[in-house]
């Protein structure tokens, strides 16, 4: 009777405990990483990694995950924003403040629904204070500080990626919705990088600060579908965007800028017609790198750890259609970061190359740098989250 007990509870185990591999990956390039499996999610969208080395992984669905240390689940994340997960749309970026050990504050970008017409979505980003215990947290203090403006129909091209510059503003990438025209309307905050203050504040050296309406929030535009954002070791800012039919960008963010979507674009529309490419229009600023065939660019980071010393100032991009990880190498001069981004005359043209893919058959939602050098990814949909050292 004992024995069928225990043979009864190792099978509920086996059943609800997945057996984490370890494998590793060549890279087109030569080079081998390790990837262990840590553990699995129901449509993972986002990570952040807290002071402490344990790190918050949100669902798009709408649950906020506190994970370990060693990258294990430890509890659901209480008063989280109520979202509808509804086409792209749902929860999305999580990023904790520079000050988070002694404040608390954690930034968290999601889509709501007009309360008027369920039909119309927009992203909005919240501040709020986490407090954690060694076995949960949950939000307070929670405060919307940046709406997508205006909310329109459709569940598509949200962007909603964040990031705190050295300087201590926060950017918002913010996606054209499917819309097309609204990347070139100032009037709107559609198809832009915007910046703020992390109190939604309209910072007073902002490029159109004092014009009014969500114009005074814009840093740059001509932004298609921009899902991945960073800062390299100069203060610069990199962001990415998924072109139309092909055409992927990485973009060297530089303020005031017009980056050209939808009237020039190295990819074309899906109904098959063709979009004038960069070089057709120099009046507007042309990608640092571009794809085509498509990579489907979601997640990105810029490496600046010690346990992969090659890779130090190197960007990697999880790739979805492409199922890929990957690694970008960067040529510019160096700059002083005196402002958050460089004007267009204190810099050269910086070119960005890739340099590897990692494939193993999975789309690639998000990357981030751990507290211990590596690399971690989640894989989009019901994936995994791995973490890759050399080797």
């Amino acid at each position: 009777m004992r024995n069928a007990i225990l043979s009864s509870l190792a099978l509920t185990l086996a059943l609800t405990c997945p057996a984490f591999a370890q494998t590793s990956v060549t890279g087109t390039a030569g080079t081998t990483l390790t990837l262990k499996e840590l553990a699995t999610f129901d449509g993972a969208w986002a990570m952040t990694f807290l002071p402490d080395g344990r790190a918050l992984v949100t669902e798009q669905g709408g649950t906020l995950w506190l994970l370990s240390t060693s990258g294990a689940k430890i509890a659901r994340v209480g008063n989280v924003p109520t979202v509808t997960e509804r086409g792209q749309g749902g929860l999305g970026d999580i990023i904790i403040d520079p000050d988070f050990a002694s404040n608390g504050m954690i930034y968290l970008s999601y889509v709501e629904r007009d309360a008027d017409d369920d039909n119309l979505s927009g992203a909005v980003v919240e501040r709020a204070k986490l407090s954690l215990t060694s076995n949960g947290g949950t939000l307070s203090d929670r405060d919307v500080i940046w709406q997508q403006y205006p909310k329109v129909t459709g569940n598509g091209h949200y962007g909603h990626r964040l990031a705190i510059s050295p300087q201590g503003h926060l950017f918002i990438t913010s996606g054209d919705r499917q819309k097309f025209t609204p990347a070139q309307n100032m009037d709107m905050n559609l198809g832009k990088v915007l910046r703020i203050n992390t109190d939604g504040s309209i910072p007073d050296d902002n490029p159109f600060a004092g014009q009014g309406g969500v114009t005074n929030q814009i840093w740059s535009l001509g932004h298609r579908n921009p899902l991945g954002i960073d800062f390299d070791a100069d203060g610069g800012l990199w962001v990415h965007e998924m072109g139309p039919k092909h055409g992927d960008e990485l973009n060297r963010i530089i303020r005031t800028e017009n980056y050209g979507y939808p009237v020039v674009s190295n990819g074309d529309h899906y109904s098959g017609k063709e979009i004038p490419d960069h070089a057709s229009n120099p009046v507007f600023e042309g990608p640092a790198a571009y794809w085509v065939p498509a990579i489907s660019p979601a997640g990105f980071v810029i490496y600046d750890g010690d346990l992969m010393a090659d890779f130090k100032g190197d960007g990697f991009i999880g790739g979805l259609s492409s199922q890929a990880l990957v690694r970008v190498v960067f040529e510019t001069d160096k700059i002083d970061a005196v402002s958050d981004s460089p004007s267009k005359t204190d810099m050269r043209r910086t070119i960005a190359t890739e340099a590897e893919r990692f494939e193993w058959g999975k789309r690639i939602r998000e990357v981030e740098q751990g507290p211990d050098g590596a690399l971690y990814v989640l894989e989009d949909n019901d994936g995994r989250l791995l973490k890759l050292t050399p080797g």
